[in-house]
């Protein structure tokens, strides 16, 4: 429990600049608060103890101006921004790593029993007065823009704007600079060199790197998948790159060009 809250805790630090200290978040960030009670109100939800579970839920939205109800799924280092005016439907399901705005609606189109709120995947940042509703998906990855009204599925890695939400299409150099960026995070590397825009010589090389081990990457996927079609058992695990030696290694050829 005390490990999920410090990952709770440390999202906050990763995603707002202003944030100082623990005893600052916990104290005075109402979206983090809501998301503790949460947790314990959907615990009391599952078991069986509903009504202590809304009131619960209830005094969160007194104090926080966030209504989450205590039936929606949310996973790890979920992250609300200022927060004033979130509502979280029941059977709305958001997973890892999600960050959502102040006046964000994850609502139903139905009254109808059953699953009736959207699905977040990995990684979605839903902007400031979002309405997402209905039991759509939301891909890894995706972006919903301030105010926009979303009502059908968004691929991963997409961008929806507008009222009604319209998929905005990326440009080659975009989709580039994700999967550095996605790279990156995968290596534990807040490389400084993956931009778009890099006449820099070491972000140059840096950025072909990761493109480079961006394809390997999927291909080795494909692979694995086509042996276990195979029946080829592979146990084996790779191990994670040390970041603290990639970063290190990256200030050694920052200083290297710097004297030439």
């Amino acid at each position: 429990m005390f490990a999920r809250i410090k990952e709770d805790v440390q999202s906050v630090f990763d995603r707002d600049p202003a944030a100082r200290n623990s005893f600052e978040v916990l104290t005075a960030y109402p979206g983090i608060q809501a998301v503790l009670v949460h947790r314990l109100s959907h615990w009391l939800w599952n078991q069986g103890l509903k009504w202590l579970a809304r009131m619960l839920s209830n005094l969160a939205r007194w104090v926080t101006g966030i209504e989450i109800h205590p039936g929606a799924q949310i996973g790890r280092r979920f992250f609300i921004d200022h927060g004033m005016g979130v509502v979280i439907g029941e059977t709305a399901i958001i997973n890892d790593d999600c960050t959502l705005y102040h006046g964000v609606t994850l609502g139903g189109t139905s009254w109808n029993k059953g699953k009736r709120h959207p699905t977040l995947g990995n990684n979605v940042v839903v902007g400031a007065g979002a309405k997402v509703l209905g039991p759509i998906e939301i891909g890894d990855g995706a972006r919903i823009g301030s105010n926009a009204v979303v009502l059908k599925p968004v691929p991963e890695n997409s961008t929806v704007v507008g009222v009604p939400g319209r998929l905005v299409e990326q440009t080659k150099q975009q989709t580039e600079a994700a999967h550095r960026e996605k790279m990156a995070k995968k290596m534990g590397f807040d490389a400084y060199g993956a931009t778009t825009d890099a006449p820099d010589p070491v972000a140059h090389a840096i950025n072909c790197m990761l493109d480079h081990m961006h394809v390997v990457d999927k291909k080795m996927m494909l692979m694995c998948e086509k042996m276990k079609e195979l029946g080829v058992e592979d146990d084996m695990e790779i191990p994670e790159m040390d970041s603290c030696e990639i970063m290190s290694t990256a200030e050694e050829m920052l200083k290297l060009n710097d004297k030439q």
